[in-house]
This record gives structure tokens, sequence and C-alpha cells, in this order.
């Protein structure tokens, strides 16, 4: 199999591996976007805030379905 040297430690590890087996620094690409998908805060209270506003929408929307069920039945 393919080896390359760890940037950290200079030992010999497999391409395939996850992280280096002396030193466990990881053996991907550090992107901006794979740190900020992280350690962001911001991204995560998003996330959160959109899967709320979603719910609470929906909600309203189920309410006032009910409403005009009951109003023209």
């Amino acid at each position: 199999m393919d080896k390359k040297k760890c940037p950290q430690c200079k030992n010999l590890i497999l391409i395939t591996s996850p992280t280096c087996l002396y030193c466990g620094r990881p053996n991907k690409f550090i992107t901006k976007e794979y740190v900020n998908k992280k350690w962001n805060k911001d991204i995560k209270n998003n996330v959160f805030d959109y899967i709320f506003i979603n719910r609470y929408l929906a909600f309203i929307l189920v309410i006032i379905i009910t409403i005009f069920i009951i109003i023209f039945s």
C-alpha cells in the first residue's frame, strides 16, 4: 500500500489511515469549511434556528388549516 510521511512526526503512515499511529495527527485535509463546521458555534445556532422556525411555521399552518376546516364544515 502507498505510504506517506506524517507532516508532524515524520513517520511513515498509510495514505488511507484516518490518523497518524504515532502522534495522532488527522490524516485529512483541514479546510476552512471543516474547521468552521467543527468549531464555529454560529453555524450550530443557525441550524437550530432554522429547524425551530420551520417547526413553528408548520405548527401555525396546521392550526390555520384546522380552523378553516372547523369554520367551513
